[in-house]
């Protein structure tokens, strides 16, 4: 199973939790699981963060695969001006 980590930004949809194991094959599928776990951050996951997986942050991260062992970090995208 991956162990997904929260920022700081997204523990107030996941009841405080900073981590958790969750299996899936993609982000995609993950995004949905924790959506089912959390309903409503599967929305926020999808439109306002990047994940990093085994340290490389990706963008646009919708297929890319999930190795069982992963370390899987969601980071809220910064923006400003």
């Amino acid at each position: 199973m991956a162990q997904v980590h929260f920022s700081a930004g997204l523990r107030e949809l996941t009841g405080g939790l900073s981590q958790i194991e969750v299996e899936a094959s993609n982000v995609r599928r993950l995004i949905a699981a924790l959506d089912d776990m959390f309903p409503g951050i599967g929305d926020r996951l999808s439109e306002a963060s990047s994940v990093a997986i085994n340290g490389e942050i990706l963008t646009d991260a919708e297929f890319e695969s999930v190795p069982d062992d992963a370390e899987v970090h969601f980071l809220d995208i910064l923006q400003g001006g």
